[in-house]
């Protein structure tokens, strides 16, 4: 199974097609270009700041109709994984919260990618797919 033509909308395009606030668009912008937590993007020092990418990614992609205005990441991250919860403030006022496991060895598993030594090729995985490498992403019922 080839995956070579995998499109993965760039980060411009999902936050053009979001009702995000335009000052959480801003942050996001700013997170991609300095790679650092903000007052609308917040997550702690374990968390890589691209794997807080993704997850953003993937909630613009899943969510584009809600009105972000910040978002909170708690989760730990591994070699090949990162898992938590994303917590969303919206224009209203209101939250939503998520729950998300991001795993490019799972991906691998997936597509049937190993390395030369039987492992999943998680580099691949990850360059392939970017942030379309989740296992998991749904709400948490409030």
């Amino acid at each position: 199974m080839t995956h070579s033509a995998v499109t993965v909308p760039s980060l411009d395009a999902l936050l053009d097609a979001s009702a995000a606030t335009d000052r959480f668009k801003e942050a996001a912008r700013e997170l991609a270009a300095r790679k650092a937590a903000s007052e609308r993007i917040a997550f702690g020092s374990g968390a890589p700041p691209v794997k807080v990418q993704r997850v953003l990614q993937q909630l613009l992609e899943s969510e584009p109709s809600l009105a972000i205005d910040a978002i909170a990441v708690s989760g730990q991250s591994g070699c090949s994984d990162f898992r938590g919860e994303l917590t969303v403030h919206l224009a209203d006022g209101s939250s939503r919260r998520f729950r998300f496991v991001w795993d490019c060895a799972w991906k691998a598993r997936q597509v049937g990618w190993n390395t030369f030594w039987g492992d999943p090729d998680q580099q691949k995985a990850a360059q392939t797919f970017g942030y379309r490498c989740f296992e998991v992403f749904e709400p948490i019922p409030s």
